[in-house]
């Protein structure tokens, strides 16, 4: 495994584009190639099958650009389609998996514990599987959050837009009952902010971004990159400028980073 050699990063949209942020702060010197499926987003909606064709093909385009390690920033991708690519793939593929087993394993906290996801993500085995190995107390709820993903590939952030979205799919939800709320979904960080205008202060919202990066820098071992670093971005197989993606990357800084 080459140092040089970039790190593959795919989602099926800009969701991962948050992933790819903490690898940025944690492995600043590496090369990244991003490969955003927008083109077909989103996934989520989407039969497991075409899903997994999707990521695939997606996957395929990227591993042949030439990396050390691929990660799949998609919880629905990953559920699809981790074991085939893991198969098909000499270098190392590190997917992603919602954060549960650190909910459910908070300080042994008896309150309830709510998954926001996509459909698709929600329905798999991979993810029913998880929840049913870490959960022993019957402590996890679920609830679908699909059009976050719109929202994020439009690039639509507006609080007057997402709020009462927020609202109405929490009306039926007593938030008191929940300790931690898991964003399941790698877009829907972009809306944690606003998220937090809903939910209760005590109610901590946690996502799997760090452990995964802290996996892959794990799996590279001694294989670091001394840079320089950069990053080559794609949209649906073509080469993108780094400004359609930059933008979103913005979004995640501090508040007093963009001062």
């Amino acid at each position: 495994m080459k140092k040089d050699l970039p790190i593959g990063f795919f989602d099926s949209g800009i969701g991962g584009l948050t992933v790819l942020y903490e690898a940025l702060r944690m492995l600043p010197h590496e090369r990244y190639i991003y490969y955003a499926d927008s083109d077909r987003a989103p996934y989520g909606t989407r039969p497991k099958d075409e899903v997994r064709t999707l990521a695939l093909h997606a996957t395929d385009f990227i591993v042949d650009q030439g990396v050390k390690a691929l990660v799949i920033a998609c919880n629905t991708a990953t559920s699809a389609a981790i074991g085939d690519m893991r198969q098909r793939y000499k270098v190392p593929v590190i997917g992603m998996e919602p954060a549960v087993k650190p909910a459910v394993t908070h300080t042994g906290d008896p309150k309830r514990v709510l998954v926001f996801a996509t459909e698709l993500t929600l329905k798999e085995a991979k993810f029913r599987e998880l929840v049913a190995r870490v959960d022993t107390r019957k402590q996890v709820d679920f609830l679908p959050l699909q059009e976050l993903v719109l929202f994020a590939e439009r690039f639509e952030f507006d609080e007057q837009v997402i709020l009462p979205y927020l609202k109405m799919k929490l009306q039926a939800v007593n938030l008191n009952e929940y300790s931690t709320i898991v964003l399941g979904c790698t877009h829907f960080i972009y809306f944690k902010k606003i998220m937090e205008q809903v939910i209760p202060p005590d109610v901590r919202i946690i996502d799997g971004n760090r452990g995964t990066v802290l996996n892959l820098k794990n799996r590279l071992g001694e294989c670091l990159n001394e840079g320089p670093g950069g990053i080559t971005y794609f949209l649906s197989d073509q080469p993108k400028p780094a400004a359609y993606f930059e933008k979103y990357l913005r979004l995640l800084e501090p508040a007093s980073a963009k001062t």
